[in-house]
């Protein structure tokens, strides 16, 4: 019997929304769900950036803010206001429509890939059977706005900085499709809850362990590519503070600035929830065999453990930002094209050669 028929996707609040309001369920349904959406994306931020700056400080031996709110908890609260009531400056020059709409994409793209992630079992908004494919065509939004913000600046970094970004971002989306493409053809399925189930059982059953060697092998290519594709040191050349001023986001300031500077830290929660999803079972606790043990991890629900895995590979992206130093262009795209590139390929032959020898499943 498959995973999907021994889990079946329950929407507990919406049968109930469903059973309370039968003609309106339709429309209150989606609200609530947009609603959940924004409060865990806005939240998500607001942690994402402390932890950052707590991360950087412990890392500086410092602490990081400490000054508003217990141990600078508040900070990001503080921060959001400033930017809410900060002046918007539009650059002379500067086409009008396209400057204000560029900041929107990526913080959209980062919405619609939300919808799909599998907290928990019962615990997803949408599961379209081809979640994979959804990823990859929305994710191109993100590009799209850094791209858009950049030309509609009318400044010459702010221009160069987004050429960067755009051929950075599309060179390691090639890596990451085909990294996704490998779990797809591993799993069998293309839906993210699919490919989840698909793991079920102990720990060795997580694709990154469950691909003998290589799983482990594709699972660090992944981070790279990952933390690439979210131009974080040591690849931030498009915002390149010592060459590119700011880079794309140059001239945006209060809210447009806000909504670029949100995006690129959830977009590094929704890269951390993929790589726990496709490599390490994702709500799944990690099993061992021993009976004790695991009746120990299964009483914790499904989405504390993707939440913790999560926020371990954020504090991964966040240690390569304060270890690594910045490498040149030349080296970021010889990277790609040279090495992730031919090794992806590879390890797409050595996939169907698994496949074919029957040790999938």
């Amino acid at each position: 019997m498959s995973a999907e028929t021994l889990y079946p996707l329950h929407n507990g609040i919406g049968n109930m929304v469903r059973s309370l309001f039968p003609e309106s369920a339709f429309i209150i349904n989606p609200i609530i769900g947009l609603i959940s959406l924004v409060v865990l994306v806005s939240s998500l931020a607001a942690v994402l950036i402390l932890l950052e700056r707590k991360v950087a400080g412990h890392m500086q031996l410092r602490h990081g803010p400490m000054r508003v709110g217990y141990h600078g908890i508040l900070q990001p609260l503080a921060d959001g206001v400033k930017l809410i009531f900060k002046e918007i400056m539009q650059p002379k020059g500067a086409d009008t429509f396209i400057f204000y709409l560029a900041p929107v994409l990526p913080l959209t793209a980062t919405f619609l890939v939300m919808t799909i992630m599998p907290f928990d079992h019962h615990l997803q908004l949408a599961d379209p059977s081809g979640g994979v494919l959804y990823i990859i065509g929305v994710s191109g939004l993100s590009v799209l706005g850094i791209l858009l913000g950049g030309w509609a600046s009318n400044n010459k970094l702010s221009l160069l900085g987004a050429m960067r970004s755009g051929a950075q971002m599309i060179s390691f989306e090639v890596s990451l499709a085909l990294i996704m493409l490998l779990i797809v053809m591993l799993s069998g399925s293309a839906s993210l809850r699919g490919i989840v189930l698909s793991q079920e059982g102990l720990i060795f059953d997580w694709w990154i362990f469950k691909f003998p060697f290589l799983g482990i092998l594709s699972f660090f290519m992944y981070l790279i590519a990952s933390t690439a594709e979210l131009n974080r040191t040591p690849f931030d050349l498009a915002e390149a503070e010592s060459e590119l001023s700011a880079g794309y986001h140059t001239e945006y300031s209060g809210m447009g600035f806000a909504m670029f500077f949100f995006a690129e830290f959830v977009n590094m929660f929704v890269s951390a929830g993929l790589a726990t999803t496709l490599f390490l079972g994702g709500f799944h606790p990690p099993l061992i065999g021993i009976s004790i043990i695991d009746g120990l991890l299964n009483l914790l629900p499904g989405f504390v453990w993707f939440f913790g895995k999560t926020f371990f590979i954020v504090f991964v992206y966040m240690w390569f930002r304060w270890t690594f130093p910045r490498v040149r262009i030349d080296q970021l795209m010889s990277l790609e094209w040279k090495m992730l590139l031919p090794l992806n390929l590879l390890l797409l032959t050595l996939g169907a050669v698994f496949m074919m020898l029957g040790w999938a499943g």
